[in-house]
C-alpha cells in the first residue's frame, strides 16, 4: 500500500511538474501569438460566442431561481427590500464566476480537448511537426489565449442577466418596489466586491483553459483516449475551479 501511494504521489507531481512547464510555455509563447490577431479571434468566437446562449439561459434562470429563495428567507425578516444586494452579492462574488466556469469546462472546454486531442489521433500534430510548425505555437496558444480572453466577458453576461433574472422575479411577481430594489444594490455592492468577481473571472479563464489544452494535447491517440481526456477535463476544471475560489475567497476576506 505504501509502495502504490508512493507510485501515485511521484505520477502527481511529475504531471503537476508538467503541467507548469507546459503553462510556462504557453506564456512565453502567448505575445508571439497575439501578433498574429486572426489565430486568437477565431478562437473566441469558438470559446465565447458559441457560449453565448447557453450562458444566458443559465443565468437568467439561476438570477430567477436566487430571486425566489432570496425573497423567501428575506420575507421571514421583512427584508424584502434587501432583494437587489442580495441577488447582486451571489451573483458577482460567487455564483457567476463560478457557474460559468463550469458551463464553460461544460461546453468549450471539452470542445477544446476533443478538437486538439482528435488531431494528436490523426497525427496532424506530428505533421506540423515534420513541416517544421510548432504545434504549440499553431494549436495551443490560440486556444488558451481565446478561452483565457472570453471568460470574463462570459462571467460579466452571466452576472448582468442573473441580475435581470431576479429582478424579473423580485418585482414584477413578488412586489418588491423597484426602486429599493436597484437602491440597495447600488448601496451594499463594493468596488472590492466587483473586484473579487473579476479576479475569480480571470483565474478561472486561465485554470479552465489551460487543463483543456493540456488535455487534449496530450491525450492517448485511440477514440478511448480522446474521450478520456473529454471527461478528464470537465472533472479536473470542476475541482480546480472550486479549490481556487476558496482561497480567493479566503485571501479577500482576511
Amino acid at each position: 500500500m505504501i509502495r502504490d501511494l508512493t507510485e501515485a504521489l511521484g505520477g502527481f507531481l511529475r504531471t503537476f511538474g508538467a503541467l507548469q512547464l507546459f503553462f510556462m510555455r504557453l506564456l512565453a509563447e502567448s505575445p508571439r501569438v497575439l501578433m498574429r490577431p486572426r489565430l486568437v479571434s477565431k478562437q473566441i468566437f469558438n470559446t465565447g460566442a458559441l457560449s453565448l446562449v447557453l450562458i444566458m439561459v443559465c443565468g437568467f434562470f439561476v438570477g430567477a431561481v436566487i430571486g425566489l429563495q432570496g425573497f423567501s428567507n428575506l420575507s421571514t425578516f421583512a427584508s424584502e427590500d434587501l432583494l437587489g444586494f442580495l441577488s447582486a452579492m451571489a451573483l458577482i462574488k460567487e455564483m457567476g464566476p463560478v457557474i460559468t466556469a463550469l458551463l464553460f469546462a461544460g461546453r468549450a472546454g471539452t470542445a477544446l480537448a476533443s478538437e486538439i486531442g482528435l488531431m494528436r489521433t490523426t497525427d496532424q500534430l506530428s505533421a506540423m511537426e515534420m513541416m517544421a510548425i510548432d504545434p504549440v505555437v499553431r494549436v495551443a496558444v490560440p486556444r488558451f489565449l481565446g478561452g483565457a480572453l472570453s471568460m470574463p466577458f462570459l462571467v460579466a453576461i452571466f452576472t448582468s442577466v442573473g441580475i435581470l433574472g431576479a429582478y424579473v422575479v423580485g418585482v414584477p411577481l413578488m412586489g418588491v418596489d423597484s426602486g429599493a430594489f436597484w437602491a440597495q444594490m447600488q448601496d451594499g455592492v463594493a468596488p472590492a466586491d466587483v473586484y473579487e468577481g473579476i479576479i475569480k473571472s480571470i483565474v478561472f479563464g486561465v485554470a479552465a483553459s489551460l487543463i483543456a489544452v493540456w488535455e487534449g494535447y496530450n491525450a492517448i491517440p485511440t477514440a478511448e483516449g480522446v474521450g478520456r481526456a473529454t471527461t478528464r477535463t470537465v472533472v479536473i476544471t470542476a475541482v480546480t475551479v472550486l479549490i481556487f475560489d476558496f482561497m480567493i475567497t479566503a485571501v479577500a476576506i482576511s
